[in-house]
């Protein structure tokens, strides 16, 4: 067979589909396959994965860290510009997939490979999310999607061609849902959800507590900002993934960031989807608060104009692009005095604000005051009334006019 890539590097989970994508290279490509498994925070102990990727026939296999770059680089971006896809998805899955993304075209690069390789399916969006990182940050390299190419279409057909070939797959009864974890989310589609009317097991759930089981007794949460950026929680600093991991142990145990939506896939079709967000939910609510007291209202209107296209753009992959770039500049700026503390309430399944401030605040209190005040002159509002409202008194006066 003609060779048509001489080495690649595959995003490697150590799974099913991506056990059997090595072989599957070598045989169809006769190329060298080098694996790559990242870690940002699924919780799975990745290290017995060295020795499985060589023995399923890959040259060697990195494993790397990219937990701080995920929250730091990518997590914090998408929360400072308030971005959230179709009103509830805080996008889990969207945004790990180009921190992923982007290191396996790193490690492309420093071995000299002339393709990468994914698991993703022809149906979902994460073929695009990755295929976008590759063709910004190496429009050279060849981009392999066996699920495109091969012939297989089942989970028995992947178990039959791994035993086969001698892999050892661990057969388990299949889940009744797919899942995808890392450390802002867990994503589960698929299996029973399938079908919209059908309710969750709540037996499904790894971060959050069912909210009707969680303490009868709210907890208030203080959350400290500095540009746009949480650093602190009750006072006391972490380190950002050690504050992801905080809050989702508190928001986890008062059930919060639970969503069930029908969201609208970029390559067309409607998926249904459960998602628990819980460190996730208690930031964006905090984040926003302290927006409303430090940016002034054309600003926040604006940049809450802009979440939405933000949005489509985290979730569609196109995060190294130049319209992401020129958003991300004008969010940092909207950022600058977006520092100060939020208090939050977490109650069954709940986050709510209770209480915000800032050295930056734009709250007056005795402009806002309903008590006697010497700032405000009430009398000036009948003229501003008058000219705001002069419009819409000349259409009704026409509209009269029209009736007679």
């Amino acid at each position: 067979m003609e060779q048509r890539a001489k080495k690649v590097v595959l995003a490697y989970s150590g799974g099913l589909d991506t056990s059997i994508l090595i072989p599957w290279l070598k045989e169809n490509y006769g190329c060298e396959v080098i694996a790559y498994a990242a870690d940002v925070g699924q919780g799975e102990e990745l290290d017995p994965l060295n020795e499985k990727a060589i023995k399923t026939g890959a040259s060697k296999i990195y494993i790397e860290d990219l937990k701080t770059e995920f929250v730091q680089d990518f997590i914090y971006p998408m929360l400072k510009a308030g971005a959230v896809y179709e009103g509830k998805y805080l996008m889990g899955t969207s945004v790990a997939r180009p921190v992923i993304a982007k290191r396996q075209v790193e490690i492309a690069i420093k071995e000299g490979a002339d393709a990468v390789a994914h698991g993703a399916t022809g149906k979902g969006n994460d073929q695009v999310r990755f295929e976008l990182t590759f063709k910004a940050l190496k429009p050279d390299l060849k981009i392999i999607a066996p699920w495109r190419e091969w012939d297989i279409k089942s989970r028995e057909e992947e178990i039959e061609y791994a035993e086969e070939r001698g892999i050892d797959v661990p057969v388990t009864k299949a889940k009744p849902y797919s899942m995808d974890r890392n450390l802002l989310h867990i994503s589960y589609e698929g299996g029973i959800l399938e079908d919209p009317w059908n309710e969750y097991n709540e037996d499904m759930f790894l971060y959050t507590v069912s909210p009707e089981k969680a303490p009868d007794k709210a907890e208030i949460v203080t959350i400290d900002f500095e540009k746009g950026v949480p650093v602190a929680i009750n006072g006391q600093g972490y380190d950002p993934v050690a504050l992801i991991l905080k809050l989702n142990e508190l928001g986890g145990k008062h059930g919060v960031g639970r969503v069930d939506i029908v969201e609208n896939r970029l390559v067309g079709m409607k998926s249904r989807g459960v998602y628990e967000t819980p460190g996730g939910t208690i930031l964006y609510e905090a984040h926003h608060a302290l927006e409303t007291i430090t940016l002034d209202r054309d600003t926040l209107h604006y940049k809450q104009m802009m979440a939405g296209r933000y949005a489509e753009l985290v979730y569609n992959g196109q995060w190294f692009t130049p319209l992401k770039k020129a958003m991300d500049a004008f969010v940092d700026e909207t950022q600058n005095r977006v520092t100060g503390a939020v208090k939050v309430k977490l109650y069954k399944g709940s986050a709510q604000t209770v209480g915000r401030k800032s050295p930056f605040s734009l709250y007056q209190e005795d402009l806002a005051t309903f008590g006697a005040d010497e700032v405000y002159n009430q009398k000036d509002a009948e003229g501003f009334i008058n000219l705001f409202g002069l419009p819409i008194k000349v259409q009704a006066g026409l509209e009269q006019k029209v009736k007679k």
